[in-house]
Order: C-alpha cells, then structure tokens, then sequence
C-alpha cells in the first residue's frame, strides 16, 4: 500500500497479490486523527498488506522542510500502529504527473476541489508502482 500524505488529504493506493499493478484506491479526507487511522488499519486488514510505502516530499535539491519533517512523524506513527515498516519514497514529480495523467483542466472551487481528491490516490499509486518496478529489479 502507498500512501501520499497530506494535512487535509491523504491519498491511498494498492497492489495486487502479484505485486504487478498499482491501482489509486480512494482519498481520506480530514486532518482527525483517530479516524485516519481507524480506515487506515481497515484497509491494511481489507487488503492484507505487507508494505507500506509513503511519499517523501522533498525540495527540489533534494533537501528536507517542515512538510517531510511532517510526513516522518506520520510514517512512524503509522508503523506505530500498524506494526508495518514505512519504507519513504522521494514525490518530488507525483502531484504534477498524476495531474497530467487525470488530464482534468477548469477552475471552478467545487471541481478544484474533486480534482485534488482524484490526484491524491493517483499520486500514489504512481509511488507505488515507482516502489514495485525498483523491488522488481533487486
């Protein structure tokens, strides 16, 4: 399972038994903790998974903030709960490329809005199939 982390979104993504396909799987919405975690570890026990993957906001050299300072919080109070190691992967092209993948354009607020709930989940099942192609070649 990968996940791209968010304050207000957290975009959710899975792979088959076969570890072949990467499909976006829904987006949890809200910042509140507890029910985060509570559809998190549904999904975990739904779909059985082994892997956690979590994307890495990093700048564009390749350093770290406050948002990938963030998200390693997240990433070990998701391993916390889970008992699943969080293996990090760098995002730095995720949002962008599943934007371009969705190939949505507008701009009104309400579909904005529906947008970034459809490229959360996108993005990461672009993480994860970026994690299944380098676990294939090792």
């Amino acid at each position: 399972m990968a996940l791209d982390y968010g304050e207000r979104r957290v975009g959710v993504a899975v792979t088959d038994a076969t570890g072949l396909l990467a499909q976006p799987l829904e987006t949890i919405r809200g910042a509140r903790r507890p029910e985060l975690f509570a559809r998190l570890l549904e999904l975990v026990r739904e779909y059985g998974v082994g892997t956690l993957v979590l994307g890495l906001p990093l700048h564009m050299d390749g350093g770290s903030g406050d948002q990938a300072a963030a998200t390693r919080r997240f990433g070990d109070e998701v391993e916390k709960r889970t008992g699943i190691a969080v293996h990090y992967l760098d995002e730095r092209w995720t949002s962008r490329e599943a934007e371009r993948v969705l190939g949505e354009a507008g701009s009104s607020r309400q579909r904005q809005q529906k947008k970034r709930e459809r490229t959360d989940p996108v993005a990461a099942a672009l993480l994860l199939r970026t994690w299944l192609d380098r676990e294939a070649r090792r």
